[in-house]
């Protein structure tokens, strides 16, 4: 009897998805594997459905809580195509099919046919053929899977015969592997098939187990996998016609469950024990795999590892003037901890990348990360930062007792980093280097909008709870509706809503999407298919199908090749240098150079890297930075968290804090910093300074503060007082010694990068003080394709004195361009003028000389690449001024140009005509130039309207102009100053609104944000719902307004304005002027002027009050209150009386 032969029932869930099955699977690989160990099973197996991107999370959890893990796929499988036969036209033609790997040979087959599915037969899925799966079925257990399966299919459909034939062919693919899948989720096409599939397998010999193809881990979970299915499909809930996994039965079964589904079929039962018991693969999980690297010809090296010294001591001998002990002594220990690690090979590899870039002009980063510690990478030329100068930790980054893959991450030029993954991909070969997959999750927000989407949420409803959730990395919606009431009331409304909630919190986190990463690439030692999956992207882009933490686990080398732009930035700007005749060597500036600390200090920073914010500029303006020293500590302070510490900082560097030290010992430590523990490493030498930790043994310690494991932290606070009290310091001190570095190791930063990126910073900054025009139009090119960034750094070189000139074609470079004083608007900076296009427009003119007239110019570009569409920008931007005609009429000229260009390359194209037909400029002497058509000029306001939208900016005019005067006389505030620094209780201000967003309060009201520009600059506002709905007819992009609020000074320095009040700069003289005051010349006042005066003012009839200024040299003035005239002042009024008596004579005040 069943009940004799499983008295404890025993089972292994052989087939299960996690949210690496995307969109699909509803359950993290580590719920899969708690559920499991909880349900008392030593065994499971993951089947992503065409993909192996759990492989290494899976293994690797399993195994450190004591599971098997059997390492599979539920691949699809389509027929093998006729020679040159084209894939089915009604759509995908494909089975499933469930592989397990039974040990590494397995495991590398089937890496290969999942890597084929994605390269070469994807097909609405990652498709494999039969022929593909004879090739690869060594060391694999094939699982004929659910009743998508090719076997199951045909007998569904009552095709015995062809179900037969189809057994036969997988069992000789898979001999004595291979077993027929039964389910039972309570469906009929699932009894069909397990009737048959006893019948069969007694016919056949092929065995059969059990499984339950499991989506989610418990039960109940059954609704949230329904709406990731319905987030995937774009599709809600109420919608009839979708997919639904019924019924809900795909969880995770106790083996009593399993055995109940099939209580009088034991053997699918027991056959998933012997599969698990056959199934032993182990990956070698931190085994390091190198590319071989080739020692040049002609060394005289024996092995990687004297190269390698010779290199490094060959570096040192180039960057140090002596090679002292000291120096000697950390690059042999160095060299002997990469040598211990197994890491030699691996350094050899980034120096000849990082050699490559450097032979071919390609600018590289001083450094990044804790690899700038290094004295070998210093050496190698990997990094240009002296670890030794700067008193940076090696232990940081490679400790010898804790082995892992080093991590060093390179910038390079962001324009040609590329150069340089061509040059890897060729010296490894292009099937040893790919880029990296990455996976976007269901974080709080996002998870929040997908479900409330699916559950028929109204999305405004969605999009307020969304907003209430607090923003940035981490945040984890649990918390927020502990943290925010308002999110826990949102949770509670009805059921609606209490769903929404619920399933959010299951789904948060899970695996959204692939996507690759901005600057990840593995190299392996061979094909990178003896090692890992590759995946590829719906856009072309082939990756890995592990992500960046699992290639490490498995030993690969990975690298980070960054685009940096500020190193762009830097080459663009020494080039423009060079040709003026002025060389700069960027790598050895003057330390202490007066005009960049003061750039610093005056907080001249926007275009800085790292030292650009409105809160970091006000720092700098208080700290007034004198060494490098400070800016690597600002660097690492501002930022959440240690940014409480800034302000105490600076009061110790100017003497307005005392410094005091718990004891001498810390001294030499923490002096740069003030006393104050700014860095990791600081915590790392107080650890071995005061209680004898090696520093490997002491980054131990700052890593386990840093997880905050409190049985960890009492061992390590007893080791460390021991220490202490062995080195002479009192058992008190120590304690608190130990509490202090316990309590700044949270905050604490890595000092080898923040000390690279100051240094970069510094040479950013020298060369915007010293060659203003040359880095900030480097700076202005380098961010074209960012409209509000262009804005930003054209109002910061006004600033500087800079005059922006408008784009124009018969001047105008590709980039912007300057001159020394100006800086020219680039052609490929305006809105639809592409890359080519401006290179056609420029190549052009340099073959032709200026162009002549608008007709000229059209007829010699390429209006291949200057289209119709490039031609109006380029007119209403203004970038054919210096051409007759006013832009209406180009604009409306446009048409008629371009038939004229295409009758103009006929001609040309004709031979006769090319022998006499045009001059030396390529003008026709044959065909006339059209006349432009007789157009209206557009008001200005279109005009500066149009040059806002393709520029970003106004540069002919600004529609303040006419407001300038009432905008001064009226605010209190000046753009060019920091808005955190207004200390007035009430603000007015006049500008432009942009950037407008509408969002909903937590009562579903509406307010406003947006951006107030004026000529010099722009602040962020706010408008609650009263303020936007009592001026609801002025909040609109691009309307000129004035606003009176309040300043409000948010936690990390950034301010904005809270608006009480809106008011259009039409009205502001109307709404804002309570006097009128009239300067005249009393020797000139007769009567006459008198009665024209009151005449005129008494059509302006009010409630302001009219004073006459009585002006008579040598008796100083007299101020009268007219009694008879009280006036309404408006614009008219006063430009009237300013013509008559001057500008200087007629004022209003408020």
């Amino acid at each position: 009897m069943p009940g004799e032969i499983l008295k404890v029932p025993e089972f292994v869930h052989l087939h299960n998805h996690s949210d690496y099955s995307l969109l699909d699977g509803a359950q993290k690989v580590k719920s899969i594997i708690e559920r499991v160990k909880e349900l008392g099973m030593n065994a499971v197996a993951i089947t992503e459905h065409g993909n192996m991107f759990s492989t290494v999370e899976f293994y690797i959890t399993a195994k450190e809580n004591g599971i098997k893990p059997i390492i599979g796929c539920e691949i699809y499988v389509t027929k093998d195509p006729e020679p040159g036969q084209m894939p089915s036209s009604k759509g995908p033609n494909y089975n499933h099919l469930v592989l397990l790997a039974k040990n590494l040979t397995g495991y590398k087959n089937l890496i290969k046919i999942v890597t084929y599915g994605y390269l070469e037969g994807f097909y609405y899925k990652p498709c494999v053929t039969k022929e593909i799966l004879r090739k690869y079925s060594e060391g694999l257990i094939a699982l004929s899977a659910c009743v998508k399966g090719e076997i199951q299919e045909l007998t569904i459909r009552g095709n015995y015969d062809a179900a037969r034939k189809s057994a036969i062919e997988y069992m000789e693919i898979f001999p004595d592997r291979f077993y027929f899948e039964v389910q039972n989720h309570f469906l009929q096409d699932e009894k069909i098939w397990i009737d048959f599939s006893k019948q069969l397998s007694k016919e056949l010999g092929i065995p059969r187990v059990a499984t339950n193809d499991t989506h989610y881990t418990l039960k109940e979970h059954w609704e949230a996998h329904d709406a990731l299915l319905c987030i995937g499909m774009g599709k809600e809930i109420t919608d009839p016609n979708r997919r639904k996994y019924e019924p809900h039965e795909y969880y995770i079964k106790s083996p009593e469950e399993m055995l109940q589904l099939f209580p009088n079929d034991p053997e699918v039962i027991e056959n998933t024990l012997r599969i698990a018991d056959e199934c032993n693969l182990e990956i070698e999980i931190g085994k390091v795999h190198l590319p071989e690297y080739k020692i040049p010809e002609g060394s005289n090296s024996l092995n990687e590892y004297d190269y390698l010294k010779q290199l490094v001591y060959k570096g040192l001998k180039e960057r140090y003037p002596e090679i002292t002990p000291e120096i000697k002594e950390r690059a042999d220990f160095e060299l002997k901890t990469i040598r211990d690690m197994g890491f030699t090979g691996y350094f050899l590899i980034v120096q000849d990348f990082v050699k490559f870039a450097k032979d071919n002009g390609i600018p590289v980063g001083p450094g990044r990360g804790s690899a700038a510690g290094s004295l070998v990478a210093y050496s190698l030329g990997i990094t240009n930062i002296d670890p030794l100068k700067y008193n940076l930790l090696f232990e940081r980054f490679l400790n010898p007792e804790r082995i892992s893959m080093p991590d060093i991450d390179i910038d390079f030029c962001e324009e040609r980093r590329s150069e340089v993954i061509d040059y890897i991909k060729k010296k490894y070969g292009e099937k040893s280097v790919t880029h990296i997959i990455t996976f976007g999750t269901l974080k709080a927000r996002a998870v929040i909008r997908d479900v409330g989407r699916v559950l028929g949420i109204p999305l405004a409803e969605v999009d307020r709870i969304a907003k209430m959730i607090p923003e940035g990395p981490g945040v984890k919606l649990a918390q927020a509706i502990e943290d925010v009431p308002e999110l826990k009331k949102a949770s509670e409304i009805d059921e609606a809503h209490r769903k929404l909630f619920e399933i959010s919190l299951i789904l948060e986190g899970m695996n959204r999407h692939t996507s690759t990463h901005a600057a990840g690439l593995v190299i392996a030692p061979g094909e990178l298919t003896d090692y890992l999956p590759l995946h590829k992207s719906s856009t072309g882009d082939i990756t890995t199908q592990y992500e960046m933490k699992c290639i490490d686990k498995i030993g690969l080398l990975k690298v980070d090749f960054l685009g940096l732009r500020n190193l762009t930035v830097i080459e663009n700007t020494l080039q423009l240098l060079k040709k003026k005749g002025v060389h700069v060597d960027i790598n050895n500036l003057p330390e202490k150079d007066e005009k960049t600390f003061q750039l610093f200090g005056e907080g001249r920073t926007i275009g800085v890297f790292q030292f650009e914010s409105a809160s970091m500029r006000k720092y700098l303006m208080k700290l007034k930075p004198t060494c490098i020293q400070d800016l690597i500590a600002m660097n690492a302070l501002h930022r959440p968290g240690p940014m409480q510490m800034i302000e105490e900082f600076i009061k110790r560097k100017h003497g307005k804090s005392k410094i005091e030290y718990l004891h001498p010992s810390l001294e030499p430590i923490l002096k740069e910093t003030y006393g104050i523990i700014v860095y990791q490493e600081q915590v790392m030498q107080i650890a071995h300074k005061i209680a004898g930790f090696s520093l490997a043994k002491a980054d131990l310690m700052r890593r386990a503060m840093g997880k905050k494991d409190k049985k960890t932290m009492k061992s390590l606070m007893d080791n460390f007082i021991q220490g202490a009290v062995d080195n002479g310091i009192e058992p008190k001190t120590a304690r608190e010694i130990f509490n202090l570095i316990e309590r700044f190791a949270e905050y604490g930063f890595n000092k080898s990068h923040s000390t690279a990126y100051a240094v970069l910073a510094y040479e950013i900054a020298y060369l915007k003080a010293h060659y203003p025009a040359e880095f900030m139009t480097s700076n202005i090119s380098s961010e074209m394709d960012k409209t509000n960034r262009v804005t930003v750094l054209s109002n910061e070189a006004r600033h500087m004195g800079l005059e922006i000139l408008p784009p124009d074609v018969n001047y105008s470079e590709v980039n912007f361009s300057t001159d020394g004083k100006t800086i020219r608007y680039g052609l490929h900076a305006i809105k639809n003028v592409g890359e080519k296009a401006a290179k056609s427009i420029v190549e052009a003119r340099k073959k032709v000389g200026k162009f002549k007239s608008f007709f000229h110019f059209v007829s010699c570009v390429d209006l291949r690449t200057v289209n119709r569409k490039t031609l109006e920008s380029l007119v209403a931007s203004g970038a054919t001024d210096s051409l007759e005609g006013t832009r209406a009429q180009k604009y409306e000229a446009i048409d008629l140009a371009i038939q004229y260009a295409q009758k103009v390359q006929a001609e040309k194209n004709n031979m006769q005509a090319s022998l006499f037909g045009f001059d030396e400029f390529g003008n026709s002497k044959i065909l006339s130039e059209p006349q432009l058509p007789d157009t209206e000029p557009w008001p200005d306001r279109k005009k500066w309207a149009l040059e806002k939208e393709l520029l970003g900016m106004y540069l002919s005019g600004h529609p303040l102009l006419n407001y300038r005067e009432e905008i001064e006389h009226f605010s209190n505030y000046d753009f060019t100053d920091p808005l955190e620094d207004f200390k007035e209780p009430y603000i007015k201000l006049g500008g432009l609104i942009s950037n407008l967003k509408i969002h909903y309060d937590r009562n579903k009201k509406p307010y406003a944000v947006f951006s107030l520009e004026s000529i010099n600059g722009a602040v962020d506002v706010m408008a609650f719902n009263r303020v936007y709905n009592d001026h609801i007819n002025y909040i609109e992009n691009d309307n000129p307004v004035f606003v009176h609020g309040k300043v409000s000074v948010q936690s990390e320095g950034n301010a904005k304005i809270i608006a009480e009040r809106v008011l259009p700069l039409d009205k502001l003289i109307d709404e804002e002027t309570k006097s009128v005051h009239l300067r005249l010349n009393k020797r000139e006042i007769d009567r006459g002027l008198v009665e024209n005066l009151y005449s005129y003012l008494t059509g302006y009839r009010g409630n302001c009050e009219l004073y006459l200024h009585l002006n008579e040299p040598g008796d100083g003035e007299i101020v009268i209150l007219s009694h008879n005239v009280k006036v309404s002042p408006d614009r008219n009024m006063l430009k009237h009386l300013k013509e008559l008596y001057g500008s200087e004579n007629v004022w209003v005040e408020g």
